[in-house]
């Protein structure tokens, strides 16, 4: 029997023994740090294939704590599980178990979404100054590094880099903004290749024996914002293969961010979940 540790917004995680976790992801949407009511149609599915086809493409740049995705494989770490059904189906990892870094580290290669809100206000993100005139959905001159706080329930706040460094430390906080630009241009000018702008991105990372692992998920429409570079043009808000389809719908909806949102019509479900495949295929050949 798995014992469940842990629900987050998108992945239930299971205790696996001392050194393993068992992660499973569902077809749960989070948009503005709420789960919606409605499911989004092999989600989990994708998002398992595309976190694991990132991870092995950027083991490079810095270990991930991927032990297995095979069931058969797990079963042999886990005997007395009960991993059959569709809930475990293609959307399973094994991982090793490490200590998180309570931090969302946020890269933006172009200034939109909530970014894009703040600069109107402040000429910057999250204390990073930025040129002026900017347009909305414009790339910037460089990459940006541009933290949170990590809230598995309610809103994430933006920090600055120097307050992170200051509950991490100069030294750890500086590997981590180094890996996390690293792995942005990496993705980045893979996925320009397949004519796919890779707008902003988060990455999570624990710590293992005193080494920096990257984890939890890797690049999926769930943590990226990405775009057709066919369709992108600066000055609005482009068309994406993310939950940005959702976000939007949310927006004109009237609902006020505050209280639980409403279901999803059906036709935008469909609608988001044919975007994660798309993205799948585009980027992964699958």
């Amino acid at each position: 029997m798995l014992k469940l540790i842990h629900k987050g917004k998108v992945r239930d995680l299971y205790e696996a023994g001392d050194k393993y976790l068992l992660i499973v992801s569902t077809d749960r949407l989070s948009a503005f740090d709420f789960v919606l009511p409605t499911a989004i149609p092999g989600k989990g599915a994708i998002l398992n294939k595309l976190s694991l086809f990132w991870f092995a493409r950027t083991a490079h740049i810095i270990k991930n704590h991927i032990v297995s995705a095979d069931l058969a494989e797990i079963k042999k770490y886990l005997p007395d599980a009960d991993l059959s059904g569709e809930y475990f189906k293609d959307r399973t990892m094994l991982v090793l178990k490490t200590k998180r870094v309570d931090f969302e580290c946020i890269v933006r290669g172009y200034i939109t979404g909530s970014g894009w809100k703040e600069y109107l206000k402040t000429g910057g993100i999250c204390g990073v100054k930025l040129p002026p005139g900017l347009k909305e959905a414009q790339k910037l001159p460089e990459p940006v590094f541009t933290p949170t706080s990590k809230a598995d329930q309610g809103h994430d706040e933006n920090v600055t880099f120097g307050e992170m460094a200051g509950a991490l430390g100069a030294q750890r906080a500086e590997e981590i903004r180094a890996k996390s630009l690293a792995l942005y241009e990496f993705a980045a000018d893979y996925s320009a290749a397949k004519g796919i702008l890779l707008a902003d991105t988060k990455f999570e990372f624990g710590v293992l024996n005193g080494e920096l692992i990257f984890i939890d998920e890797a690049l999926t429409p769930d943590s990226s914002r990405f775009w057709d570079a066919k369709a992108y043009k600066p000055g609005s808000s482009p068309e994406s293969y993310d939950k940005q389809f959702v976000r939007n719908w949310l927006e004109g909806s009237g609902w006020d961010k505050k209280t639980p949102p409403p279901p999803l019509p059906q036709s935008v479900a469909e609608a988001t979940a044919a975007k994660y495949l798309e993205a799948l295929h585009k980027l992964a050949g699958e």
